[in-house]
């Protein structure tokens, strides 16, 4: 899928109130996105966790945003992105996520590093080298971390929490929550425990107070509940 024309177009559109968001403004789209990908009301107290900051900084935030026609937000207080906002929102997370497989596969950087060298590098990716790079990662469907990347037939596979996984069950890991991401301790934590997209452990325990005990051949690991619950994945009915 050639992408170029339209994501030129894009960042030469103006919003309505003819300024170009700013990076914090984008930062927030994609936060909006990665929410509104999983189903969940948009509401600010979600922004201000995610962010964490305080909510005023959110409301302000919005506001620009709502100013700047990218966003809706109804009486109750839930926050969609508009069909700007979402192309906006859309091309911003492609670019990241075809860097953070760039930069593992390509450069063999370490999962603990990707996000904020593809954080510092999205902004100036033109379209030409966004179609380089998606060639020299054999146009990957997803990032290392499993999430789909738009505009390449994304699916959002695994729909089970590891931390719903019933003791005794199969659970073969798909994708790692976003806000993971943030967090390089979490990060460092799953890529030496090799809690990546792929990999199937029995579940021995899981208690909400310790966390998810994972067993397989010559490992036995306890994931704390608030690790577990950014592993995504399915329950497999047999080992493969």
């Amino acid at each position: 899928m050639n992408t170029s024309h339209s994501t030129t177009t894009l960042r030469r559109r103006h919003t309505s109130s003819g300024s170009e968001p700013t990076a914090k403004e984008r930062e927030y789209l994609e936060v909006i996105y990665y929410l509104a990908s999983r189903n969940e009301p948009v509401i600010a107290a979600r922004l201000a966790r995610w962010m964490k900051v305080q909510p005023p900084t959110v409301t302000h935030i919005v506001s620009r945003l709502l100013e700047k026609g990218l966003i809706e937000r109804n009486a109750h207080g839930e926050i969609t992105l508009t069909a700007t906002g979402f192309q906006l929102a859309e091309a911003m997370v492609r670019r990241h996520r075809i860097l953070e497989r760039f930069l593992v596969d390509v450069m063999g950087l370490p999962w603990h590093l990707i996000h904020e060298e593809a954080v510092r590098l999205e902004h100036a990716l033109s379209p030409v080298m966004e179609e380089r790079i998606m060639a020299l990662v054999g146009h990957a469907t997803t990032c290392p971390h499993g999430n789909p990347i738009p505009g390449q037939n994304e699916v959002y596979t695994g729909n089970t929490r590891m931390d719903t996984v019933q003791p005794g069950q199969q659970f073969r890991i798909r994708r790692i929550a976003e806000e993971a991401e943030e967090e390089t301790p979490i990060v460092s934590f799953l890529e030496a425990n090799g809690l990546v997209p792929g990999a199937i452990f029995t579940v021995a325990d899981n208690t909400a107070a310790i966390g998810v005990t994972l067993q397989r051949p010559g490992l036995s690991i306890t994931v704390p509940a608030h690790i577990a619950e950014m592993i995504w994945g399915d329950v497999e009915t047999s080992a493969q």
